[in-house]
Parts: C-alpha cells; structure tokens; sequence
C-alpha cells in the first residue's frame, strides 16, 4: 500500500494541526524569553526563528506519523500492536525533527557569538525525548478521535441496519394485513347484499371511505386522534349494519384530545378487536366504550372496553398479528415512552379493557417523528388477541 491511500487530510484537520503547533511555536518563544541567558550580541528574533522551526518540524512530523498510521492500518491491529508501532514511529520521528533543528541552528547561532545553548549527547537526546513525548501526546490525540469517529459510524450504520430490518418487518406486516382488512369489510357486506341492499350500498360506502384512509395514510406515521375518531365512526356504522342491536357504543372523546398525534388506525384496530373477540360471539352482542382524555402530566389517555375475559396464555399462543403490529408502530412512533396494557377491568366483571397512554409529541417531534418513522399500514387481524 502506498501512501497515496491514505485519506486526503480535511481542512478541519489542517486548521487544527497549524492552530496547535502555533501555540506551541509561542509558547517556546515565552520559554526562550523567560528562561534562556541572552547571550552578548544575540538578538531576540533568533529564539522566535528557532520556536517557529521547532514547531513547523513538530506539526511536519505529526503529519507523517498520520501517513505511517493510514498507510500500515495500524488503527485495525490490537492495542499493543498499535502501541508498539507508534512508540517506535514517534522515537524516530523524534530523532529526525532534532537533526532537522539541529542543522538550523548551525545556520543562525554560530554568527551570533559564544552562547549557541546547551551541546552534547546529553541535550540532545533531552530534546529528542520532549518531541517524543509531544508526538505521542499528538498520536493518543489523533487516534483517540479517529476510535471515536469510528463507533459513531458504527452506531450510525447499526442504528441504519436496525432501521432497515424494522422497515422490513412492517412492510411485511403490511402486506399480510391490507388484503385482511379488505376481506373483512367485503364479508361484512356480502351477507347484507341479498337481504337489503339498501344497506348493502351504505356499507360499501363506509367501507369505501375506510380505504380511502388506509391508502391517503399509509405512508404516513401519525394522524390526529380526531381524524383517527372519523375513521373509527366509519367502521362502527360498518360494523352496526351487521350486528344490528347487538352492538352498541359510545364514544367519550375529550376535545383537547383530539388533536393529539398517533399511528393511523391503531384506534380502529382496538375497536376492531373488541367487536370480533367481544360483542360478535355473544348472542346477546355487547357495549363497546372508547374514552380518550389528557391526564395531570398532559398526555393522552385512551380505553377501550369491551364484554369477555382476556387470557394472558391464549393471547400469548395466538398468531394473530394485530398486537404485535401495534406495539411495533408505537415503538417506531414513540420509543419506550408509549404504553400500551390489555387486561381485566379490575372495576367491571366481565371487561376487557385495552389502554393506551402517549406522550403528546410537539410540532417539531412530529415533524421527526414523520421524516425517521417508517411507513405506517392497513390492519386487521384473525386473532390477535383473546378475551
């Protein structure tokens, strides 16, 4: 591998090595100033000449040890691996900056009279060990920030991957589901066709207004629960002309409440569920009662209730896919913070009760939550829950 294969350095990089190595380059001219005996005859802009060297040799060796470090990929070896190579590289580069301002002082100091500052092995290797210590505190610097910028890429592309397989998941539920929803609602209708068709005509009309929904929403995330509620109405009416009497419902909806924001028809698919697994098997039939209200903390508080028992293990056992599609939406939608229960009312025997509490998402949540959210879908289920 070449060096050309090394990525071509950022301004951002450059800006930051010439920043760097500058205060360093003044802070040696503060030292010289303070510390070193002016020698007769020796002007001061020598000092400033030689700090200016020192760091310009500095940032020209840290800019070679980044070639060293893409050109062999030592930020793929193990930590000693790593360690043992930039150990050697700074110790050469070290040596190597000292001979460059070694002969750069042979150019300025010999004209200006005895003093040219300490000489010998001893200094010398006392310098090449401070540019070794300055290089590795670069190096721990420039491949800590390189770790660091690589685990956010991984997260990123994690956080990519998960996207993309939940997207996945949900456009496969969507497409097992819309063929359900459709046969449900032309079910409905088929046995209403022959006996009055009257009624037969109003159904196709609700059921025509409940596609109209799915397809205007289904590529989006959230709807307001008012516009959810009409949606909901539509199907009730759908529901009423089969069921007749045997189904009754009642609506209790706070108008505060209405303009909050969640996933479109997970209000129907509660209601839907409550119909077929609590009023459809009875002979009697049954009430089903939506209440939706904001609570102390300003959240949305919604409950459907309808007539049966829930069976934890029986719900767990089923392959319906409604409840899993629905707390699949809601996790998109709002991460842990939703909570969605289904129980016993602990209240009223014989209650089924599904309860579901959002955070009310402001303008710019929504607006987030509508550009990351994956694509909301059509729903129904065979059985996704039991009572």
């Amino acid at each position: 591998m070449s060096l050309l294969t090394a990525p071509k350095p950022s301004r951002y990089y450059w800006r930051t090595q010439v920043l760097a190595w500058a205060v360093y380059g003044v802070f040696n001219i503060v030292m010289f100033r303070a510390f070193v005996p002016k020698a007769a005859g020796t002007p001061l802009w020598v000092f400033d000449v030689m700090s200016f060297t020192i760091a310009a040799t500095a940032l020209g060796a840290s800019h070679v040890l980044r070639q060293l470090i893409w050109r062999g990929r030592w930020l793929s070896l193990s930590p000693l691996a790593l360690l043992g190579r930039l150990l050697l590289a700074n110790a050469v580069l070290a040596v190597g900056c000292v001979v460059v301002i070694g002969l750069m002082s042979v150019l300025f100091l010999p004209l200006q009279g005895a003093s040219r500052g300490p000489q010998g092995w001893a200094a010398q290797l006392g310098y090449s060990l401070n540019l070794a210590i300055l290089l590795s505190m670069w190096a721990a610097a420039y491949v800590g920030w390189q770790y660091l910028q690589r685990f956010r890429r991984a997260e990123i592309e994690k956080w990519r991957l998960t996207a993309a397989v939940r997207e996945a998941e949900l456009n496969t539920l969507r497409a097992q589901l819309n063929p359900h929803f459709l046969f449900n609602g032309l079910n409905n209708i088929r046995g209403l066709v022959s006996e009055d068709p009257e009624r037969a005509r109003q159904a196709l009309a609700h059921l025509a207004e409940l596609l109209r929904y799915v397809m205007q929403h289904s590529a989006t995330p959230l709807v307001p629960l008012g516009q959810e509620l009409e949606i909901v109405a539509d199907y009730l009416a759908l529901e009423a002309l089969q069921l007749e009497d045997r189904l009754q419902y009642s609506l209790d909806v706070d108008p505060a409440a209405r303009a909050v924001q969640l996933p479109p028809l997970t209000v129907q698919l509660l209601v839907e569920n409550a119909i077929k697994h609590g009023v459809a098997p009875r002979p009697a039939g049954g009430i089903v009662s939506l209440t939706a209200q904001l609570d102390a903390a300003g959240w949305l508080c919604l409950t459907v209730r309808s007539p049966g028992e829930y069976h934890p293990a029986a719900a767990a056992a089923s392959s319906g896919l409604g409840l899993r599609g629905l707390r699949e939406r809601l996790a998109q939608a709002f991460g842990p913070a939703a909570q969605f229960e289904l129980a016993n009312d602990p209240l009223a025997a014989d209650t089924v009760q599904a309860s579901l509490r959002l955070p009310v998402l402001s303008a710019d949540s929504a607006a987030g939550a509508s550009a990351t959210a994956t694509p909301a879908f059509a729903h129904s289920s065979t059985r996704p829950f039991a009572h």
